[in-house]
């Protein structure tokens, strides 16, 4: 779970220390603005061709095929933009947000940062991240990224990072278990997904407790906040409901509506009423037959592959759409790169981010690392993300992905929403009551981050 476990661990961003700094950041302008002679202008040629621009770069150290195409990547960029000098640093993910966090606090960011979407809201919030719309309209081929895609990395009507990668989740059963109990299988058709309703039968065929055998997992547990909340988000939009307001600021009127109640309910019942879903199973549980039914995402195609090689797709197990509600959705965003709001030369910067993120970038990338690109064009350049199984993944992000709650709260939000159904679905505990407690824990973080964005 590759992209699941980045995306968990990237959104552990601490407002307060974010916000903090960004008084300092002079209002997402660079501090050297103030000097128009030593500073040219956005508009203008960057620099002189006998200058050399030294430009800063820190992401996350990947595996060695990340990290390959990323070295491969900044050496064509040198290449063809000789009077630009980029230093990349590598960083072990485990001190990536904090050294990262503490670099834009003492005032010596780098210029470029690899970030995961969620954390968008937290950053731009913070003064931290120059505003890219402007870029975007100007040479960053905006129609060739799905406009769902472009809301993630969206706050408060300015783009604040160039996208990279998509991963997205789906429906995964046991083909074998299906057919011994005559359940009709589900279309492959991305647009055709099963309701939850269907799912649910399906499900109460299969279930065989006393034998270890459960009918689903509906969002890979409980066990990781963030990253089982990513799970739990598509449900709650599936049944037309919602988590937060549109500006990101509070959670009332949406996490207490009746169709957020609804899908609330639908997900304790598989647990608590239906008695389909377990609250703790045993390893690996889909490839060893004791799960019917498990949303998981498009990074387990491979480790299901290496892991497991005698359980096979199309043999034993096959893939169908999300299912829906009311409604098909999905949760986008992953890793995009943003530019430091103190960088002295941000128009170099937008060379290299737009290098990286444009279409053969992206191509280059997704040719080494397998992972899904992000726009349309480089997606196409593959012929495997047209056909099954994984152009229901892409199908699903580019025409029913949605941001997660773009706020810059989001870590102190996921884990709460995870709390909320935890307390709902483990704990039994009454559903209006716990709602009402996570609408003013959310509401309180956010007015916590505002207030200390005013010291």
């Amino acid at each position: 779970m590759k992209k699941l476990s980045q995306t968990v661990v990237s959104v552990m961003l601490v407002g307060g220390l974010l916000a903090g700094c960004s008084t300092s950041s002079n209002g997402g302008a660079s501090p050297s603005t103030s000097n128009p002679t030593t500073v040219p202008k956005q508009t203008d040629n960057v620099v002189k061709k006998e200058d050399k621009v030294k430009l800063t770069f820190w992401r996350n150290s990947g595996n060695d095929t990340e990290n390959a195409a990323f070295d491969k990547l900044v050496a064509s960029f040198m290449q063809k933009y000789p009077n630009i000098s980029l230093e990349m640093t590598p960083i072990p993910y485990s001190d990536y947000d904090t050294k990262l966090r503490v670099s834009i606090a003492s005032g010596s960011p780098p210029d470029i940062m690899a970030l995961d979407a969620p954390t968008v809201g937290s950053y731009a919030n913070a003064g931290a991240l120059k505003p890219l719309t402007t870029y975007f309209k100007t040479d960053g081929n905006m129609d060739d990224v799905p406009k769902s895609t472009l809301a993630t990395y969206t706050y408060q009507n300015e783009i604040y990072m160039a996208p990279l990668t998509e991963s997205s989740i789906a429906m995964f059963y046991n083909k074998k278990m299906f057919q011994a109990k005559g359940i009709p299988l589900p279309s492959k058709n991305p647009d055709e997904p099963w309701t939850w309703d269907q799912v649910l039968d399906a499900a109460k065929k299969v279930n065989d407790p006393a034998n270890g055998i459960f009918g689903i997992d509906p969002a890979q547990g409980f066990g990781n906040a963030g990253g089982t909340a990513y799970f739990k988000y598509p449900i709650i939009w599936q049944f037309g409901g919602e988590i937060m307001s549109p500006d990101g600021k509070t959670s009332k009127g949406y996490l207490d509506s009746t169709q957020t109640k609804k899908a609330i309910q639908f997900f304790s019942d598989l647990y608590n009423k239906d008695k389909v879903s377990a609250l703790e199973y045993p390893p690996d549980p889909f490839p060893n037959g004791k799960l019917a039914i498990t949303i998981d995402g498009s990074w387990s195609l491979s480790n299901l592959k290496e892991k497991f090689p005698n359980f096979k797709l199309g043999e034993d197990y096959d893939i169908a759409p999300l299912p829906k509600g009311t409604t098909q959705a999905v949760a986008n965003g992953s890793w995009a790169l943003g530019i430091s709001a103190k960088s002295k030369n941000p128009d170099e910067a937008w060379k290299f981010v737009n290098w990286v993120t444009g279409h053969d970038g992206q191509k280059t990338y997704s040719e080494m690392t397998k992972d899904i690109p992000s726009r349309y064009s480089a997606a196409k350049e593959f012929p495997e993300l047209s056909e099954y199984p994984k152009n229901i993944f892409v199908i699903q992000n580019q025409k029913y992905g949605r941001p997660r709650p773009i706020t810059p709260i989001f870590p102190q939000m996921s884990d709460t929403v995870n709390k909320m159904f935890e307390d709902v679905t483990i704990g039994k505990r009454n559903m209006d009551a716990a709602i009402a407690e996570a609408i003013t824990s959310i509401d309180k973080a956010y007015a916590d981050v505002e207030a200390q964005k005013k010291k």
